[in-house]
């Protein structure tokens, strides 16, 4: 039996049916074979070339830490976003609470420096007081009942410093304020009494108003409005008293108490102010049979103008030569003043040489701020008593 011949290609022709020889140069990738080739081939599926990703793949060089790095990112932006607002909120509140903390100190500091105004201006009243009613022991030791401008009262207190006073015992400098107190009395009887207009038919007072208005200038269509106007008001009030029918003062105006208030009667602010050294308002007494009684003006303090109008026997010359005879020595009755002057005669009702109303002035400065306080004050057998009290603030000047 003949052996069959096997036929081998030459060595540089593949073998039929056999892989294609490939050089070591041309080597596929590891992970590309030629068997894994072949059944990529064979399943049909297609794979990109090597170093190629996959569409829809992650990136290359670690797909899980960039996507984890983008996430990281974001979560960063929001934290530093809530740390902001966080801190805006909390800078928010504490510059609410230092605000209101600071209001309450300066609520504190006002309510303090208005208690402690109050009280010395009422120990500046006080003071007022206590000169007035050792004044009135004096004379009735004297059994003499005169009032002058060489008195105790009359001498005004200069701005004295009290701030050594409000510091005593205090050890925070809080406290420590530049504080002075200043006062001075005056006598009210030293002025006419627009209440007078009242007394009778008014004729009288209205003849020695008309006399100050004259000599000031002023116009006496004001007075005689002045005049209808308070004799109105004051019918309004008696009816009001009584019960009476008040249909005929119904539009009547409110009875005045302090001078400013004239102005409800038809002065005017130009001649307020011309008046205010002349005149005040004060409440007329009761004399027998309950009839009202004139307040009379006090020639050992009122000035020569108001002298002249509330006498009607004398001139101006004849006032100014009254008023320079008292700086030498006060008049102790009425009768010894009308004997200075030749022609003058005597007129107890509207003149005399005491007074019974006087105004207290107390002024307060605290550092820039400055008030004032007026008070009425009444001076009877009894003691002093206090009419009204008005307190206003003083704008201070700035220094030079």
């Amino acid at each position: 039996m003949t052996r069959p011949t096997l036929h081998r290609p030459p060595p540089d022709r593949p073998q039929t049916g056999a892989a294609p020889h490939i050089s070591e140069a041309e080597a596929p990738c590891p992970t590309w074979g030629s068997a894994a080739g072949a059944a990529a081939q064979r399943g049909g599926a297609h794979h990109p070339p090597p170093g190629r990703p996959k569409a829809g793949a992650a990136p290359l060089g670690g797909s899980a830490a960039g996507a984890a790095a983008q996430r990281g990112g974001a979560q960063s932006g929001a934290a530093l976003l809530a740390a902001m607002v966080t801190v805006a909120l909390v800078a928010t509140l504490a510059t609410a609470a230092l605000w209101r903390q600071w209001r309450g100190v300066e609520v504190e500091a006002a309510e303090r420096a208005r208690v402690q105004s109050a009280w010395l201006l009422t120990g500046a009243l006080d003071w007022g007081r206590l000169l007035l009613a050792g004044d009135r022991r004096e004379d009735r030791k004297k059994k003499q009942y005169v009032d002058h401008l060489g008195e105790p009262w009359s001498v005004p207190l200069a701005e004295a410093r009290l701030s050594t006073f409000l510091a005593a015992g205090e050890a925070s400098t809080d406290t420590d304020r530049d504080a002075f107190l200043s006062g001075q009395v005056t006598d009210l009887q030293s002025r006419l009494n627009v209440m007078n207009l009242l007394v009778g038919d008014g004729l009288a007072a209205y003849q020695r108003f008309e006399r100050l208005f004259n000599a000031l200038g002023l116009r006496s269509g004001e007075l005689a409005t002045l005049r209808d106007n308070l004799q109105r008001a004051d019918a309004a009030m008696q009816d009001n008293r009584t019960g009476a029918d008040t249909s005929d003062t119904t539009d009547a105006l409110l009875m005045p108490r302090r001078f400013d208030q004239l102005a409800w009667l038809g002065l005017s602010a130009d001649t307020l102010d011309i008046l205010r050294p002349y005149v005040t308002v004060l409440p007329v007494t009761s004399g027998n049979n309950n009839n009202p009684v004139a307040v009379p003006v006090n020639l050992n303090t009122a000035s020569a103008l108001v002298i002249y109008a509330a006498n009607l026997s004398i001139d101006e010359a004849g006032a100014q030569r009254l008023v320079a005879q008292r700086q030498s020595q006060y008049f102790e009755n009425v009768a010894t003043a009308v004997a200075q002057i030749s022609g003058m005669n005597v007129d107890a009702t509207w003149q005399s040489v005491n007074s019974s109303y006087f105004e207290v002035r107390g002024r307060l400065r605290l550092d820039d701020v400055a008030l004032e306080e007026f008070a009425v004050v009444r001076r009877s057998s009894s003691g002093v008593s206090t009419l009204w009290r008005e307190r206003a603030a003083v704008v201070v000047p700035d220094g030079p």
